[in-house]
């Protein structure tokens, strides 16, 4: 590979490759390297990879594969092995690119060539901004590559059998005036943008419209695949839900349900069941075992969850979810999840959290959590709660919270048709109306 030289400027370069080799439908092999280390004087040149991590949506490591790790000879090197073989399996790993030298880098070129029509395959930084020519690595700084692979959704004939040779190259070289920031992100448009802009307009502070959207309401409309037949049936419509992550959040014990970047359905989105049982005398009957038991939340993690459009589903992280339980249990219930229900402080902000005030109100994880963004901007209160009303279509419909009342054995809380502070038995079927978080 070429590059330019003055007579009076040193210029290092390294090369970050990957080569991907593929049989049946999509068997990949990558190697993804920066050699280069150099010294001059008091100067050091050292661009070099460190911690990769694998997002846990990837498709799992099969029978002859291996996971992206660095190689233990070359921690320049990141090597891995996967299948894909359905539309929308993927494989994404992130890797850190720490320039611990003392000569500032550049990227000069970069290059991918020879994937075919039925394969995506990207490189960016963690935000989701692509890489461009002259993007500055400073010296002692470090960034973070995301590498994705993806077999296309809207293939219509699965290839025949074949061997795929692919590469990707980037050339650092000594940064000169020509370099540029790494990145400048644009505001996100909530309603329209994909998810991998917005998400890079949060994760980059670029939130003047965002919290706009949030506290105007602005929802995003989106198409539902409720009976799981491969076709969406169903429209309702998404809203931001909280922004902000205050020190609060970062405390042991609290629920993550209302820090970082939420999302909430703004309409009920089917009915469904808490659980099945009312009497309480085992784990998912009545309250007993809480959310962490309930037959809700394995149908909000499975089918809602699978109903959600694949784009989405892989914008959406893990959360610690920390849940009140009842007077048939004795410790609060902490769960990871993908989707879940609101609890009642997420909603009203002055829900009874004082069990001398009476234990049938009383939720045992109150100081767990913290008003949602939106509706703290709502002032939405257990006087003052007609923000807190959702509708199944057209109707105001009672919908289910996650959190167990504390007596009697077989209540959940949820939001009455008006809005107001309500319960009512597992067994009952009513409004499901899941939140979710995109970033931290």
């Amino acid at each position: 590979m070429s590059h330019k030289t003055k007579n009076d400027y040193i210029y290092y370069l390294c090369l970050c490759l990957i080569i991907l080799v593929g049989i049946v439908y999509a068997v990949l092999q990558a190697n993804l390297q920066i050699n280069g280390t150099a010294k001059i004087g008091a100067n050091t040149w050292d661009i070099h990879f460190d911690n990769v991590d694998i997002n846990e949506n990837s498709v799992p490591i099969g029978t002859g594969d291996s996971a992206a790790t660095i190689d233990p000879t070359n921690n320049c090197k990141v090597d891995f092995i996967v299948t894909l073989s359905l539309p929308g399996d993927f494989y994404e790993f992130t890797v850190d690119v720490v320039n611990a030298g003392t000569i500032d880098g550049m990227i000069e070129t970069y290059t991918l060539s020879d994937v075919p029509d039925y394969l995506t395959y990207s490189v960016t930084y963690s935000d989701g901004v692509e890489l461009a020519q002259y993007q500055l690595l400073s010296a002692g700084s470090t960034e973070t590559y995301k590498v994705k692979l993806e077999f296309k959704n809207d293939i219509e004939e699965l290839p025949e059998g074949e061997t795929l040779t692919t590469s990707f190259e980037v050339e650092y070289v000594q940064a000169d005036t020509s370099g540029i920031p790494v990145r400048v992100v644009p505001e996100a448009d909530f309603a329209t943008d994909s998810w991998a802009d917005i998400i890079a307009a949060y994760n980059a502070g670029v939130t003047t419209n965002l919290q706009s959207a949030m506290e105007s309401g602005t929802t995003r409309e989106i198409q539902l695949d409720l009976d799981l037949n491969g076709t969406p049936e169903t429209t309702r419509h998404l809203r931001i839900a909280n922004l902000s992550k205050p020190a609060e959040c970062t405390t042991t014990g609290f629920s993550q349900t209302a820090c970082g970047f939420v999302l909430e359905f703004a309409d009920i989105i089917t009915t469904h069941q808490m659980n099945p049982y009312s009497n309480g005398s085992t784990n998912g009957d009545g309250n007993k075992g809480g959310w962490e038991y309930s037959e809700m939340r394995t149908y909000i993690n499975s089918d809602i969850y699978n109903a959600l459009p694949i784009a989405l589903k892989n914008a959406i992280i893990n959360t610690t979810v920390v849940s009140g339980h009842g007077s048939n249990d004795t410790a609060n219930f902490t769960t990871t999840d993908k989707l879940y229900l609101l609890s009642p402080h997420e909603v009203w902000e002055d829900v009874d959290g004082d069990i001398s005030n009476g234990i049938d109100y009383y939720d045992t994880a109150y100081s767990n959590t913290r008003q949602l963004d939106y509706y703290a901007g709502l002032n939405v209160t257990t006087s003052s709660y007609a923000e807190a009303i959702k509708k199944n279509n057209s109707l105001n419909t009672f919908w289910w919270l996650r959190s167990a009342y504390f007596n009697p054995y077989n209540i959940f809380f949820g939001v009455f048709g008006d809005g107001s502070f309500s319960g009512s038995s597992s067994y009952n079927t009513y409004g499901v109306s899941p939140a979710f978080r995109i970033a931290t």
